[in-house]
């Protein structure tokens, strides 16, 4: 699913394809709707969320098809009637859709993104919209926290071997708008154009009869400017055995287990005892925010993180919801217990104080009057579609990157805590 020219196949649900089919067949398919997504609370113990995938939704609306083989399929299993095979095979998306840009802030009832257009059309995009816009984020919210928890030393995404193939490609593209520095996957370059590194495991070392062989055959593909892994046997000896082979200009050491912060301080002694004042050290394995955090007093220029990353450090998902709350112009809302919706499109934006530390998010309906703005106030939803098509040219990641870092640099200085706490700045709705 990754990339502007993947297949979107059938990325849709069996529910959305029944309430499609009823919905023709009692002819309220064509009423106009408006979705809205939207998180009810944040992730247990976080106090902001940042929104990731919103151009990996808006390239998957442009080309949501059902084609022939998808068609085939809903037939032989009769998933769906004629009718609604027939109303599938000319579906185009010609709604309107606005939203947060990718690598804002978001807190709790924050309208992320707003479809509108028919039942019909909207409704089939739900399963798509949740599954990226909940993977992307997760992963963009706890890359930044790592990244915060840096305090500016790099980080390199190394997590594709703990997720789904594709899932590894955009949680590299997640972690880059984030602040990570580079990443190990090669696809994720090549789709995104993210910049790539990496070095080699524990496998060449024991691949060669010593460890003085395997680095010397590193170095010499390489230069001495390559990262060797220095703990397969004795960390002690591994960095002597470096340093002697590339000399005192040897890149960096990569440390990947034990207690780094301990080996990391000791490692640092002993580069400069020989004379490799200028190596770096870059620890991984296991890393998660509240690890690099515990690091930041060690002398650490680098971290590498993976699993921790993949997998959203402990919230995989944004728990975001796609919820109807308009339908022919009338607000229309859940009342479940402890699932409530607002009814009613809605539009946000977000006072700041003359400093620019961020105090309240303000939730409101743009068909009311709207609330007073000052020149400390910021608009939050932008047009990204007008009857399907695109309303400008997509961000950079470079541009969403410096977003992301704007949105952090705003939120009060509680809002970076790694421990529990409220959301950073509260959510007011006003009605």
């Amino acid at each position: 699913m990754n990339g502007p020219g993947a297949s979107t196949a059938l990325l849709t649900d069996h529910y959305e394809l029944t309430m499609l089919a009823g919905a023709l067949a009692d002819g309220t398919a064509e009423r106009p709707c408006v979705f809205e997504v939207f998180a009810r609370r944040l992730p247990d113990g976080r106090r902001y969320g940042l929104v990731g995938g919103t151009q990996r939704v808006l390239d998957t609306i442009a080309r949501f098809r059902f084609g022939d083989d998808e068609l085939s399929r809903l037939s032989e299993s009769e998933v769906v009637d004629k009718r609604t095979l027939d109303w599938l095979a000319s579906y185009r998306f010609s709604g309107d859709v606005d939203g947060y840009p990718e690598g804002e802030l978001y807190f709790p009832g924050s309208p992320i993104l707003t479809v509108r257009g028919t039942f019909a059309q909207a409704v089939v995009l739900e399963t798509v919209i949740l599954s990226i816009l909940n993977h992307d984020s997760a992963i963009l919210s706890a890359a930044a926290r790592m990244v915060s928890a840096a305090n500016g030393r790099p980080i390199i995404e190394m997590g594709s071997r703990r997720t789904h193939e594709d899932a590894a490609v955009d949680s590299a593209r997640a972690a880059y708008i984030a602040g990570f520095a580079t990443t190990s996957n090669l696809e994720a370059g090549r789709t995104y154009g993210i910049p790539t590194a990496g070095t080699c495991a524990h496998a060449f070392t024991l691949l060669h009869d010593d460890e003085r062989s395997a680095f010397q055959a590193q170095v010499d593909a390489l230069g001495v400017g390559t990262t060797l892994l220095v703990d397969t046997y004795d960390i002690t000896n591994g960095i002597n055995t470096a340093i002697e082979v590339a000399g005192p200009d040897l890149g960096a050491i990569r440390i990947d287990s034990g207690d780094v912060g301990v080996l990391a301080r000791l490692a640092r002694d002993q580069l400069d005892s020989l004379g490799a004042k200028d190596t770096r050290i870059v620890v991984s394995g296991d890393l998660d925010e509240y690890a690099i955090a515990a690091l930041r007093a060690e002398p650490v220029d680098a971290y590498g993180v993976g699993t921790a990353l993949v997998t959203g450090s402990g919230a995989p998902t944004a728990g975001m919801v796609y919820k109807l709350v308009e339908v022919d112009g009338r607000a229309v809302a859940k009342r479940s217990s402890h699932k409530e919706s607002r009814g009613g499109r809605k539009g946000a934006m977000r006072r700041h104080k003359p400093t620019g530390t961020a105090l309240e998010e303000v939730v409101y309906k743009p068909d009311k009057q709207w609330p007073a703005m000052t020149d400390n106030d910021r608009d939050l939803q932008v047009p990204f579609l007008r009857g399907g098509q695109p309303v400008a040219d997509p961000p950079t990641l470079e541009q969403c990157r410096k977003r992301v870092k704007r949105g952090l640099v705003s939120l009060p200085w509680e809002g970076l805590k790694l421990s529990h706490g409220e959301p950073a700045i509260p959510t007011v709705f006003i009605d």
